[in-house]
């Protein structure tokens, strides 16, 4: 077999143009075959299906690249749980958009690492314009505003407690019952005191509890807040919150991964209103922001407020290279190898520009309003609340918990529908995330009927005798 071609360098693209042929064939044709938004069957079944049709990973005589394209591709396209079909709808969990596609595909041919300057000259700047730029959004006032690229949600807020904890020592942390699971996480990995979880009544923190709290907790405290739940969509009363915390000297972290973009649409920018007031801010662009996984941002209003971060390895960044201009790039993430994520960002801005952006965003909270208003008029289905993103809690109205556990499992299992589940105020929720902003008011419709057919099979055979 001869050495394979290489994907970087003038003849890199040529290479890569006939596998890419190969690549979007089989995308297609696994859809095709999977003909929904998951593979029907069940855990046991893709297994099985999935192995059958890869074959042996690791041959004694390699199948050529075309035909392990074809095959992997293909078994990996037909066994996918697709966001981009639109009853596909159960987590943060986004169709990422063709031109950010493709746009990864060249930060893959090009594969800057972004730990030395020397291996990401153009991507390292283009990375700092990127965050510089995305920070000035959240921070429009601080003079020199900041932000670092993450994996996402979970990792922006491990260094935003990592960066609380440099600042005062072991702080401890106040969250709500309705906090993101990465916060305790975080003080276990950190070793910090567990959060102080307060109540969220509403799905919201209480400020009556987080007076309280500050009023009786003694030493550096970190609040954080939270602008998009994972469960019901939900953003915490933001301003009073950073009223709060500055009236009782604490730091305050928002944890705005999922609904921080609302940032892009003038029309639902002030349910984000007193965001610029923390210290941090969790952003995650591969939620709300249609990118592939993963793009996730902490941002600060202050550059300096980073310096804890910085490290130094010889090998990456010599002092004397520093002295010399070389900028110093391994202060700006806890990893050293790691991809240039901000290349799609920056193509997805630039493309789309404000007014697309915000036309994403806003024809996405239209269809979960939409669709709470379809289950308002439906008798046979019961809605939570009105959305408050694009999140729709729902069951149907005389199904027990278990019921609307077996509804879930049933749409999964026949490859029909792809829902998730929440547990509010004592009941068992379906829970419809919408980030499709193609689906449409018969998409949504027909999510429904499927739903109230599980329904009515479930209670049917629960039924029967046996």
């Amino acid at each position: 077999m001869p050495t394979p071609p290489l994907a970087g360098g003038t003849a890199g693209p040529a290479h890569l143009r006939p596998l890419l042929d190969t690549v979007l064939a089989a995308l297609h044709d696994g859809a095709v075959r999977r003909g929904g938004p998951l593979p029907a069957g069940g855990p046991d079944t893709v297994t099985h299906h999935t192995r059958a049709t890869t074959g042996p990973l690791i041959p004694d005589q390699g199948t050529g690249p075309h035909h392990a394209l074809r095959t992997l591709v293909t078994a990996l396209a037909e066994g996918a749980a697709d966001p981009a079909h639109p009853h596909c709808a159960a987590h943060l969990h986004t169709p990422p958009l063709a031109l950010a596609a493709a746009a990864d595909l060249a930060a893959s041919a090009l594969n800057p690492s972004m730990d030395s300057w020397d291996q990401a000259p153009a991507a390292s700047t283009l990375e700092a314009t990127l965050t510089t730029t995305l920070a000035a959004e959240i921070y429009p006032h601080a003079p020199r505003p900041d932000a670092l690229v993450t994996t996402g949600g979970t990792e922006a807020n491990q260094l935003a407690l990592l960066l609380a904890r440099e600042r005062h020592g072991p702080v401890q942390t106040i969250c709500a019952a309705n906090a993101h699971h990465s916060v305790t996480r975080a003080t276990w990995i950190l070793g910090l005191p567990r959060p102080v979880v307060i109540p969220a009544p509403r799905g919201t923190m209480d400020p009556t509890a987080l007076h309280d709290a500050l009023t009786t907790l003694t030493g550096p405290l970190l609040v954080t807040a939270t602008a998009g739940t994972t469960d019901t969509g939900r953003i915490d009363p933001l301003d009073h919150i950073a009223d709060l915390t500055t009236a009782h000297d604490a730091d305050l972290h928002i944890d705005a991964a999922y609904g921080g973009p609302l940032l892009f649409s003038p029309t639902h920018r002030p349910l984000l209103d007193g965001l610029h007031r923390a210290h941090s801010v969790t952003l995650d662009l591969h939620k709300l922001g249609w990118q592939p996984a993963s793009a996730g941002i902490l941002a600060v209003p202050h550059h300096h407020d980073l310096h804890p971060l910085h490290h130094q390895a010889p090998y990456l960044n010599a002092d004397d290279d520093t002295d010399a201009g070389l900028p110093d790039l391994l202060g700006r993430s806890l990893r050293t190898t790691r991809r240039p994520d901000a290349l799609k960002i920056a193509v997805t801005l630039q493309a789309l520009g404000r007014d697309g952006l915000a036309d994403l965003i806003d024809r996405t909270v239209a269809a979960a309003h939409h669709l709470a208003d379809l289950i308002d008029r439906d008798p046979d289905l019961r809605l939570h609340d009105r959305p408050t993103i694009s999140t729709v809690l729902f069951r149907p109205t005389h199904a027990d918990d278990t019921t609307v556990a077996t509804i879930r499992r049933t749409l999964l299992t026949q490859g029909q529908a792809v829902l998730g589940r929440a547990h509010i105020d004592g009941e068992l929720w379906l829970k419809a995330t919408l980030l499709n902003p193609h689906a449409t008011p018969d998409d949504l419709q027909h999510l429904l009927t499927l739903v109230t057919h599980a329904h009515h099979g479930a209670t049917t055979e629960g039924s029967t005798p046996r």
